[in-house]
């Protein structure tokens, strides 16, 4: 059995970092850029902006662009290759914004996506942040790209993008002879805003993909993303704002046809509902919901879980995603660099997905109501839910969470969180717990991060007194060459919180971790290699004694100028695992209780998004567990842009053991048909071996104008045979849904 112990890894990866040190010409040190925060002024104007893409009223031609951007890749602080002008308007309704994004060649311009909130990396796009609250943590996004997609969201924590928000905008797009042009309006009802302030943050970016060009308007740095809002620049000035009486009205009527496959039954039901927001102040909103309906979301992609802790599953309901980074919590940090695995150990006081959903079934929302916005320098969410009845799985009951956040300093802040109920009505539960972020972009005087979180949360339950605490510390340094991080995180036994998420109690954690990303000078066409190690160990809490540990190594992550990029050529990670008790690790698999150690090893490279056909591919291999096993991972995407993609996944594990062997299968298919911006087809199919499950999901979503949609949305399941061998499936359940909203702002 190959095993490498964590000081061998650590000279494995040592040797090789200094060879590629001594081999490999470096770039230059991103050089300092000047420290005045950029601002500049917001044109009023009374004349009437027609939003078609096109800049030719007298306002945009006479008003005066904010200044030109400025190259953060790939050359930090250099004259961007293409110019870029800027210009903005305001009236008492809208926040207009107009870009002129000149192109040498434009008939190299790419635009691959029309879809809603479709993903743009692979698109020359002009993204947008307006903190306004000017209070550097929190943040309104949004993007489009040369076809006219619209995608909105919130930005929080200082870096965290949540795109399944939606508002009220528009955008649109024109190419010309010189590039191309977008036409940004958004509405100050769609926004929140404190009454008295006149300097919003705001920051633009301009993406030119098939030269991995990066240029901002403020914050041009390695070291900075695009999503930290403390490097936004300043715009201003807002007197003066139209918000109406503060109040969004937003009725729909859905109906859903379910058809149980076993039975042969059809239930049909048709029921109204009501969505309304008020802004208590400009700063200050009050939503209340009833008889909520979520047939539009997006089904989960499924997973098949080879360990023994819990899958984490993203909140995809609107009504939740709603000023969400109110309720985000420090016990699931740090975050870790792309490639590595999370700890596994994250904690949520409150995990919105817990309300309404409840052993992978619907329960019914009968009424809720949210009270989120700022207060001064605090952030303040109080969220309550009345849960309906479901046969013998849940009792009606109420729900609610109250969270609030303090600013400290510039990027820091210290909160409180309170959730009480239990939505299994096992009986009284509270959960509360404080936590406080300590953040600067500016460490020991230079243009460094630096991320300190600490958190602490007990859950009360009804005849449990002790073991039901989790706490802990962490620090991360995520910068552009180096990154390293520590971590110290305890979640005992009796951690349980009702309205939460706990994935691995019991346990005591310590992770740390460090990178090294070198940009190498004109070398075989890299733009920035990647080496990482990262040990993560846990201790069981009830014996004392290490429970498992690991290490990732990665030699070699290389992203190329041309897109394409090899993730790792040879990503090892030796593992150690103790079972105090047998563990299935699949259906007739059973290993027994003992110690286990292994090592695994990946390599995996992926083309460029841009190219019509791109894909990916990953191979891991090596001792698994008692035995051995293979991982196939791939991708292939196919592109008609920017109205179609279709794209195809499997993920495949074979493993090899002496307690018996199993195969892990899950396959996906997806499609996205965009006739425009406003009207889409997505379509899902999934099959996975372990719940032998096919399912189908068809959306269509149109959006009539912004604020009103139609959503119809189809599923259908089928369910494969017991027998060995069997390739015949069986109907299963089907359902149909129809939501129409139609919003009225007043």
């Amino acid at each position: 059995m190959v095993f490498l112990r964590p000081s061998r890894c650590l000279q494995l990866l040592a040797l090789l970092v200094v060879t590629l040190a001594e081999r490999v010409p470096v770039a230059g040190q991103e050089p300092e850029l000047p420290g005045v925060r950029r601002s500049a002024e917001v044109t009023v104007t009374a004349e009437a902006i027609n939003v078609d893409g096109v800049l030719d009223e007298e306002a945009w031609q006479s008003s005066p662009p904010i200044g030109d951007l400025i190259q953060r890749q790939p050359i930090p602080g250099a004259t961007p290759s293409e110019r870029t002008e800027v210009t903005l308007l305001r009236d008492r309704d809208n926040l207009y914004i107009g870009v002129v994004a000149h192109d040498s060649q434009p008939e190299s311009v790419l635009g691959s996506q029309l879809a809603r909130d479709g993903n743009l990396n692979s698109d020359d796009r002009i993204e947008i942040l307006l903190d306004t609250f000017r209070d550097q943590r929190n943040a309104f996004y949004f993007a489009t790209n040369p076809a006219g997609a619209l995608v909105d969201g919130l930005t929080y924590a200082n870096g965290e993008l949540n795109t399944d928000w939606d508002t009220t905008w528009d955008v649109r797009t024109s190419r010309t002879e010189t590039g191309w042009t977008a036409e940004f309006m958004i509405p100050f009802k769609s926004l929140s805003f404190p009454a008295e302030g006149r300097i919003w943050g705001f920051n633009l970016s301009r993406q030119i993909y098939r030269r991995l060009e990066d240029i901002r308007w403020s914050g041009a740095r390695l070291e900075t993303q695009f999503l930290q809002v403390s490097e936004a620049g300043e715009i201003g000035t807002f007197e003066g704002l139209s918000q109406g009486i503060g109040v969004e009205v937003r009725p729909f009527v859905s109906g859903n046809a379910l058809r149980l496959g076993g039975a042969g039954t059809t239930d049909v039901s048709t029921e109204p509902g009501l969505d309304v927001a008020y802004r208590i102040t400009p700063s200050l909103r009050m939503i209340g919901t009833v008889n909520t309906d979520f047939g539009e979301t997006e089904v989960d992609l499924r997973q098949i879980n080879l360990n023994r802790f819990s899958l984490f599953f993203p909140e995809k309901r609107a009504f939740f995603l709603e000023d969400a980074g109110v309720f985000s919590f420090a016990g699931t940090g740090p975050g870790t660099p792309g490639g590595i695995p999370g700890t596994g150990a994250d904690v949520y006081p409150f995990f919105s997905r817990r309300v309404g959903l409840l052993e992978g079934q619907e329960v019914p929302i009968r009424a809720g109501g949210k009270l989120a916005g700022r207060v001064g320098r605090a952030e303040l969410g109080v969220l309550g839910v009345r849960m309906g009845e479901v046969g013998d799985l849940a009792e009606a009951t109420d729900l609610l969470v109250g969270r609030v956040k303090w600013d400290l300093l510039d990027q820091s802040y210290a909160g409180l969180i309170l959730t009480s109920g239990d939505p299994t009505a096992r009986g009284t539960s509270r959960t509360y717990g404080a936590d406080v972020r300590l953040a600067t972009s500016s460490f020991l005087g230079g243009s460094r991060n630096l991320d300190v979180n600490a958190y602490a949360a007990r859950s009360v339950r009804e005849g449990i007194t002790e073991r039901d605490w989790s706490y802990g510390v962490s620090a991360r340094y995520p910068n552009d060459r180096y990154d390293a991080q520590v971590a110290f995180k305890e979640v005992q036994s009796n951690f349980d919180p009702s309205l939460g998420f706990v994935q691995r109690p019991g346990v005591r954690m310590l992770r740390l971790g460090a990178s090294f990303n070198p940009r190498p000078a004109d070398f075989l066409g890299i733009q920035q290699m990647f080496h990482d190690i990262f040990y993560t160990r846990f201790t069981n809490l009830e014996s004392g004694e290490v429970e498992s540990w690991d290490v990732h190594v990665t030699p070699v992550d290389w992203h190329l100028n041309s897109g394409d990029n090899l993730h790792s050529l040879l990503d090892f990670r030796p593992t150690y695992e103790r079972l105090f008790e047998p563990f299935q690790i699949s259906p007739g698999v059973v290993l027994p209780a003992g110690e286990y150690r292994f090592t695994r090893f990946r390599a995996f490279a992926n083309t460029a998004n841009r190219r019509r056909i791109s894909g990916g591919v990953g191979f891991g291999w090596g001792s698994y567990w008692s035995g051995h096993a293979e991982d196939l991972m791939t991708s292939l995407t196919f592109r008609l842009p920017p109205t179609l993609s279709v794209g195809l996944n499997a993920n495949l594990t074979f493993a090899r053991l002496p307690e018996g062997d199993f195969t892990a299968r899950i396959f996906a298919m997806n499609s996205s048909l965009s006739v425009s911006p406003a009207l889409t087809f997505f379509n899902l199919v999934q099959y996975d071996n372990r719940s032998m499950n096919l399912g189908w999901q068809s959306r269509l979503r149109w959006t009539l104008r912004p604020g009103s949609d139609l959503f119809v949305s189809f599923q259908r399941g089928w369910i494969r045979r017991d027998e060995p061998g069997s390739r015949v499936f069986k109907s299963g359940d089907s359902r149909g849904s129809v939501k129409l909203q139609y919003s009225v702002f007043f």
